[in-house]
């Protein structure tokens, strides 16, 4: 069964979670710390007098500026758990984060993008924002935590003056209030991570905060109740985290996080600005999310960025081999990277991250090249693998986060100073230098960001491995400089490996150190084709002893993740060193051994990444199930359906995406596109949305009733006959399991939400029992089918009967909400 988030909380997994958290204490509370205290009291006294007009009003105006106000919103989420993250000392994490929110901030174009209408309401408030706000906690997240807090501060109260001037002090409150259940979460994570002290700290806080927020006393004009509820839940979390009851805090979590929702509502005059804004919420969730899952080590989207980057040096050993006259083996190699792509993990990957970038590699890049190398077209070759370069690091930068492009490009030059160096031996010092003044340009163009977290990871290592190396290198190979070569290169070696280990993490440098291992052995395939066996077998060995060495903790990394990878790793790298010296088949085994590196790759990453993984998962299931029954969901179907089947699509692909660990930063930045799309549909200006449609097909001015069937086994009520009954609740089947006995019959009643229907999950039922569905399907994948065709339903006032004889556990689901999971087993006896 799938877990819920708060069953994950339970477990030992979640003490990584206050790691992220733990230290959190101050940022929320207290006069220095909160950002809407004095600058907030002086709001009427800075803005015009139609600042402080009544929400409703202002959303009749021009119901753009609630959407708007609700985006706006949603980065101050953001700016949160960047300045969060900074606080408990996960400094690369937080500013990861913080240059993620003002690169969206900056592509938020259009008349109606965060960015253009900040700079249109206020430029003192655009440029407060920007400049005092993101740049300054940006740049304080890498070192300076209260610089960071100022910089924090100024980009909240800058974005909440704006929104004053837009929506009103009222529409201001309203979204205010949203921000206070997520603040009360972090309770709840920080003592699950067993940080009660923490916990306790962080939730007198964000009291502290409330009671001095213009929103404590706005809800509790408007909703006494919902005022007490959220105020309770605060009080009773604080008490739970220091007496370690978990039960109780997670039921004062839930308690806050609805009661806020409530009091936004009955604050805001206006129904679709409180709706606007609670969209908003559901994607900072999304991207709280994404943050997570990429917690705790590099993700797999890492992994297959990382294998990408060998086909870069692989193509330029066909390039190499060209050149020296061995067309037929260069077309060859060519045609051994086309086909490992083809069935590699790294396929799909590449596709679903840049399909132009996918498109350029395989068309326009090594069919190219193919067709230029049997062409004998010189200047082809050349511009096909310029291209293959372009596009791979396309790809590379879209599925790497953070430094990860950076690392993989240093260990993409130390695999080309080591071609260079090659072909030095080789007696071609000319093509040596300019190999590596190629790559002096390449550094200075900063591709994969490479010159820039170099230079800001340690400026001596960058000196050191530009200055003194990298211009070394270049004139000792033009002045045929045998003893200043090695000491480059092997300067360059070191150089970058201490980057590699500064700016990374050790499964990160692992993934590097295997692409670049892989490289070399490759490269020994090509000295073998020259003739050249002997230096083919020292190079193998070398690569065997940096291995030994520990290649920046790569070698252990690899004997911990899979102990039997990690042999058959090194049984490779032994093969090849043999088929080197004792002049067998140097490409196959290069090539068998690539196989090794990569999976290596895979092996590493997966057991040093991915821990947040499930966690990640389970907060956007939390979404959906909060959607599927928040006032906001009915309000966003009537009000546009194709932005509300657009939203629940990218809400569904997002959490597909968690899941299988592949392509979550595209999912995620989806996600938060077609939450904008809901948010103007919400307030009636789905056409101005600054975002354009996702799957939600063309956009309608309201709903239209879809064509929903039943079929065999659904009925209306419940038959006196039923021996037990499970209710489907809005997300939920209620019992989630149940225990009956041999002939029984269950009753599946639609008890709230949407439609639903009940699918058998195929490979999940006993071996001897008939396949069961409502809807009368034979098998899964024809009631899936049949769903989409709506067919299978079962609708309110209706049930679904099935009576079981086959002993043993039955695993069912709704194909609808099998996202949000709802999922189901009945046990039978």
């Amino acid at each position: 069964m799938q877990e819920t988030r708060r069953t994950w909380l339970k477990g030992t997994s979640a003490a990584i979670v206050g790691v992220a958290l733990a230290g959190c204490s101050g940022i929320f509370g207290g006069e220095e710390s909160t950002p809407n205290a004095d600058e907030e009291q002086s709001t009427d006294e800075t803005t015009d007098t139609d600042d402080t007009s009544d929400d409703e009003e202002a959303v009749q105006s021009d119901p753009t500026h609630a959407a708007v106000a609700a985006e706006w919103n949603a980065m101050r989420m953001r700016l949160d758990d960047a300045f969060s993250l900074g606080v408990a000392g996960h400094a690369e994490a937080g500013a990861s984060v913080g240059q993620d929110v003002f690169a969206r901030f900056e592509g938020a174009n259009g008349e109606y993008g965060a960015h253009e209408f900040l700079e249109e309401t206020s430029e003192d408030n655009y440029e407060g924002f920007e400049e005092d706000g993101l740049v300054v906690m940006n740049e304080g997240l890498r070192g300076d935590v209260e610089a960071a807090r100022g910089g924090w501060e100024a980009a909240h109260t800058n974005l909440r003056e704006a929104t004053v001037t837009r929506v009103g002090e009222t529409g201001a409150n309203a979204l205010e209030v949203l921000r206070f259940g997520t603040a009360v979460n972090n309770v709840e994570l920080l003592a699950a991570a067993g940080d009660t002290e923490g916990a306790a700290s962080v939730g007198q806080e964000v009291l502290g905060w409330w009671e001095t927020s213009p929103a404590h006393d706005a809800v509790e004009s408007a909703d006494s109740e919902a005022y007490e509820s959220l105020e309770g839940a605060m009080e009773d979390a604080i008490s739970a985290a220091q007496s370690g009851d978990m039960e109780s805090l997670r039921s004062a979590t839930s308690t806050a996080l609805n009661a806020s929702a409530t009091g936004a509502y009955a604050v805001a005059t206006s129904e679709e600005l409180a709706g606007a804004g609670q969209i908003a919420s559901y994607q900072g969730q999304g991207w709280d999310a994404a943050a997570l899952a990429s917690m705790g080590g590099p993700s797999t989207e890492f992994a297959h960025a990382a294998a990408l980057t060998i086909y870069r040096a692989r193509i330029h050993d066909a390039a190499w081999l060209y050149e020296r006259g061995h067309a037929e083996a260069a077309r060859q190699r060519v045609e051994n990277v086309f086909a490992h792509f083809e069935g590699a993990r790294a396929h799909e990957a590449l596709e679903e991250a840049s399909e132009d970038a996918y498109t350029r590699f395989e068309d326009d890049g090594l069919s190219a090249l193919s067709t230029a190398i049997e062409n004998d077209d010189a200047e082809g070759v050349a511009s096909a693998v310029e291209t293959i370069n372009d596009a791979l690091v396309e790809g590379i930068e879209a599925l790497g986060s953070s430094a990860e492009p950076a690392l993989l490009e240093a260990g993409y030059f130390k695999a080309r100073i080591e071609d260079a160096h090659e072909r030095y031996r080789l007696g071609e010092g000319a093509v040596a230098a300019e190999t590596v003044r190629g790559l002096f340009e390449t550094f200075e163009a900063n591709e994969a960001d490479f010159h820039e977290t170099l230079e800001e990871t340690d400026e001596s290592l960058y000196e050191t491995f530009e200055e003194e190396h990298l211009n070394g290198l270049i004139t000792a190979f033009e002045e045929g400089n045998d003893g200043a070569v090695d000491e480059h290169v092997s300067g360059i070696r070191e150089t970058l490996l201490t980057f590699e280990t500064a700016a990374g993490s050790t499964a990160q440098v692992s993934a590097v150190e295997s692409g670049y291992m892989a490289a070399r052995v490759f490269n020994a395939g090509v000295l073998d084709v020259l003739g050249e066996n002997e230096r083919a077998g020292s190079l193998v060995q070398a690569a065997f002893q940096h291995f030994e060495a520990g290649a920046g903790g790569f070698h252990e990394a690899l004997e911990e993740a899979d102990h039997d990878r990690y042999e058959s790793f090194e049984a490779a790298l032994d093969a090849a060193s043999n088929a080197a010296q004792e002049g067998g088949n140097v490409g196959e085994q290069s090539r068998a051994f690539n196989d090794e590196a990569v999976a290596a790759i895979y092996a590493v990453v997966e057991s040093g990444g991915g821990s947040f993984g499930g966690a990640a998962t389970s907060i956007m299931q939390d979404t959906f199930a909060a959607f599927e029954e928040a006032e906001v969901h009915e309000m966003l179907e009537e009000a546009d359906e194709s932005a509300y089947e657009g939203y629940e699509s990218a809400l569904n692909d997002y959490i597909g995406a968690i899941e299988s660990g592949s392509g979550v930063r595209s999912a995620a930045t989806a996600y938060a596109d077609a939450s904008i799309r809901a948010q103007f549909a919400v307030v009636g200006a789905v056409d101005e949305a600054p975002v354009g449609e996702g799957s939600g097909g063309e956009s309608g001015g309201g709903s239209e009733e879809t064509d929903l069937q039943g079929g065999p086994n659904i009925q209306d009520g419940v038959p006196d006959d039923a021996d037990h009954v499970v209710n489907m609740q809005a997300v939920a089947f209620e019992p989630e399991e149940l225990t009956i006995q041999q002939g029984d019959t269950v009753a599946w009643e639609h008890a709230a939400g949407e439609p639903h229907n009940v699918v058998a999950y195929e490979g999940e039922i006993p071996e001897d029992a008939e396949y069961w569905a409502s809807g009368g399907f034979e098998s899964e994948e024809a009631a899936r089918e049949g769903w989409e065709e709506g067919e299978g339903a079962v609708q309110s006032g209706q049930s679904y009967v099935h009576t079981f004889e086959a002993t043993g556990t039955h695993e069912y689901f709704c194909v609808p909400h099998e996202a949000a999971g709802m999922v189901g087993s009945v046990i039978v006896e």
